[in-house]
Order: structure tokens, then sequence, then C-alpha cells
């Protein structure tokens, strides 16, 4: 079962930008939520990406 958003939280994806410029084959994304309310712009967060081996830059899709 999946958890239900709560008000104005939302649940988005943070794709990996790196890597789609690389040509590394496959795509790492993470999942969190975020308040719609106060966060109206697309959410970018510097997470680690196991496939490239370090931290990188993850921008919100959709």
């Amino acid at each position: 079962m999946s958890k239900k958003a709560k008000g104005n939280r939302v649940q988005v994806i943070l794709e990996c930008t790196e890597q789609k410029e690389s040509g590394v084959p496959g795509m790492f994304r993470y999942i969190t939520t975020k308040n719609k309310k106060n966060t109206p712009d697309r959410l970018e967060r510097k997470k680690y990406n196991p496939l490239l081996k370090k931290v990188t830059i993850h921008r919100e899709i959709k």
C-alpha cells in the first residue's frame, strides 16, 4: 500500500541529469515529497548515483 499525501504535499520523482548526458545505460531516480504551496518550482537536489559512483544533481521530472 502506498502512503497518501496530506494537504499540499505531493510525491515527486527526482532524475539524474548527468547520467542522461553521459550516455550510460539505465536511469537512476529518487522519490520524495514536497509542499506544492511553499515550493511551486521544480526541485533540484544533490544525490548519490550508484551507477556513476558519485554525487550528482537530480531534478524533478513531470
